[in-house]
């Protein structure tokens, strides 16, 4: 399966964001019909690619899911195949994922296995989030397609090539996009008691958010507020009308997402009134927790300690999000990190993870999915 890591490179080279993954999905598509049709049926939905392979004597479906967006990152990673898109990367591993993921369906094209299985080639993972429309959709319009247990896998540049990583429970946070608006009066900086400057309400804004995590959070529980990014005014001589911050909300259950958000809302109608603004908040993407069915994990690290080449881990949970989340928030399944040896991080421009993890990954996920009964 050499071949799998040249299909990454051309992944690798055409990026494409959330939704408009159109040379991603014409390129899979390319691909796939290239291969024997006998035991496969392909559906589209939106940018994304359903492949049903028909096992030889199924009892079950058995799912398995791989992203396909990129980032709006600029790529420094000086790679021969490197990004031909300016300000957008695979940053995140997705077209390694993806060149697993066909290998999955080429090999299974030629040797079915036993029970039926469907690969789903999500878009817009990165956001705004594809899993859970797309799930919506399969319910709805192709209930056939929606798996009995479902799993997928993702890069981990801070593992080695074969570490299989997962845990029972829960493996990611719950996460959600935070967009906040003030609108207040500008105004000449000589005259500062005609405005509502918008600048100083957003600081105290910022310093009020910090306080939600130290007194309204369980402190045995865990949860992140970030603002990482802050604007406001146009010009150093007018008083700022305008005011925004773009920000995330991470935590380890649902339950403490929403009284996070509870808080957000009283203290933003606290600002209101203390600066006389007003104030939207938009949450954009929201991901559900990826909280692994216990079976399911452990059938992986079990077949992880065995399995030539990989070694079984069981790590921590991460304040990471992902929209697999979805997935198995109804439906046994689970996901796991798998080792790509990068000096650099997720997201990082620099990110390169080392190729040999995907014929490895490959042979572990079809021998996987293979054995199960």
């Amino acid at each position: 399966m050499r071949h799998l890591i040249e299909v990454r490179r051309d992944l690798h080279k055409i990026p494409e964001v959330g939704f408009n993954e159109f040379k991603t999905q014409s390129y899979l598509l390319q691909f796939i019909s290239n291969l024997d049709q006998q035991h496969l049926q392909i559906t589209t939905w939106k940018t994304g690619i359903v492949v049903l392979i028909k096992g030889t004597n199924p009892s079950k479906l058995i799912g398995w899911r791989t992203d396909i967006d990129a980032l709006p990152v600029q790529e420094e990673t000086g790679l021969p195949f490197e990004s031909e898109v300016d300000g957008f990367m695979h940053a995140c591993g997705h077209d390694c994922h993806m060149a697993i993921a066909l290998g999955l369906v080429e090999t299974f094209s030629k040797q079915p296995p036993v029970h039926n299985v469907v690969v789903y080639f999500q878009p817009a993972e990165e956001g705004p989030g594809g899993a859970e429309p797309m799930l919506e959709w399969l319910k709805e319009e192709q209930p056939h397609l929606v798996a009995d247990e479902i799993y997928a896998l993702h890069i981990a540049p801070e593992y080695p090539v074969g570490t299989i990583a997962t845990r029972p429970g829960l493996l990611f946070a719950n996460t959600s996009e935070l967009f906040i608006d003030l609108k207040g009066i500008g105004g000449h900086a000589a005259y500062p008691h005609k405005t509502r400057d918008m600048t100083i309400a957003a600081a105290n804004l910022v310093m009020q958010l910090q306080t939600i995590i130290s007194r309204n959070v369980d402190p045995l529980d865990s949860a992140v507020i970030t603002i990482g990014k802050m604007t406001s005014g146009t010009v150093q001589n007018v008083i700022a009308e305008n005011a925004r911050l773009e920000g995330t909300i991470r935590t380890l259950n649902a339950q403490a997402m929403a009284e996070v958000k509870r808080r957000i809302e009283a203290i933003c109608k606290g600002i209101e009134a203390a600066f006389e603004c007003a104030i939207a908040i938009d949450y954009g993407s929201m991901y559900y927790e990826v909280n692994n069915n216990a079976n399911c994990a452990n059938a992986l690290l079990e077949f992880a300690e065995q399995f030539d080449g990989t070694t079984a881990y069981e790590c921590p949970a991460a304040m990471t999000g992902e929209d697999f989340g979805y997935f198995i928030k109804d439906l046994p399944g689970a996901m796991f990190w798998t080792g790509a040896n990068s000096n650099y991080g997720l997201h990082h421009a620099k990110m390169a993870p080392d190729e040999s993890l995907i014929p490895l990954n490959y042979r572990f996920v079809e021998q996987f999915i293979r054995q199960l009964v």
